[in-house]
């Protein structure tokens, strides 16, 4: 018999930790803070939180309230549209929250919001140079994924689809490939809809999951977050255990020694 419970604690067992550059995180869960209606959907260790849309300094500001929660700030450059202006907001971004991490967008258009290949790879180069940990957020290419990974990124986050589209992972394919040849930990982000893709997501390899609108748009976001939680856990413990082959006819679950005709 398969005792459950023993499978539960192992699913988050400190030997089974997420590990970006050199840091230990025990949740594989992370959260971006657009949208966030309340903390109740924020409980994750690491969250990102958009340095060109809010106010560093206020008072009661959100940088504020996850410092009191103890909850890790990872800014990014979301908004930027060119190379310079990303360096340039990592940089005041490590200036006003004394971290040299960042999570690096740099987006072709509005329509799409999708990265920019050349502009991010270059920023991606640029910022490693300057001593950032740069957690770049790129297209689903396994070529661009490995040439960031080259450049001296921490992690690689490839989109599933479009940020904030809901679509799911749209080429799990190249996702499998991304995991196949990644050096450095794979994060899946955008696109995530619900606890099934972010589940997905886990099974393919990809080491954490990165959401915010599946959450923060969700009809009761507090039970999508926790649904979150437990998909990511669920889908890390199924990659570990390997599926079983995909065969093209029925395969009977019993074999035919010592049956009785």
């Amino acid at each position: 018999m398969v005792d459950l419970h023993a499978v539960t604690d192992q699913a988050t067992s400190d030997a089974d930790r997420l590990i970006i550059a050199g840091k230990e995180f025990s949740s594989r869960l992370i959260m971006g803070t657009g949208g966030a209606p309340s903390l109740e959907v924020m409980e994750a260790e690491l969250t990102t939180v958009a340095m060109r849309r809010i106010e560093v300094a206020a008072p009661g500001s959100l940088l504020d309230i996850l410092d009191r929660h103890q909850i890790a700030v990872l800014p990014n450059t979301a908004g930027c549209y060119t190379s310079a202006d990303a360096v340039l907001t990592a940089q005041l971004a490590r200036e006003a929250l004394e971290t040299n991490w960042i999570k690096l967008e740099v987006i072709a258009d509005e329509i799409t919001l999708l990265p920019d290949p050349i502009e991010l790879l270059d920023a991606a180069e640029r910022l490693v140079a300057d001593g950032f940990v740069v957690l770049p957020y790129t297209n689903d290419d396994p070529v661009l994924a490995r040439k960031l990974a080259n450049a001296g990124c921490a992690a690689v986050m490839p989109l599933g689809a479009p940020i904030g589209s809901g679509l799911g992972i749209r080429n799990p394919h190249n996702i499998e490939l991304i995991v196949e040849h990644a050096t450095v930990p794979v994060v899946l982000d955008a696109g995530i809809g619900t606890a099934s893709e972010a589940a997905l997501a886990m099974e393919l390899g990809c080491d954490a999951v990165l959401l915010a609108s599946a959450v923060t748009r969700a009809e009761d976001p507090v039970r999508m977050a926790e649904a979150m939680k437990y998909a990511i856990r669920a889908g890390r413990l199924a990659h570990g255990a390997g599926r079983i082959p995909v065969r093209r006819y029925a395969e009977a679950s019993s074999t035919h020694v010592g049956r009785i005709d």
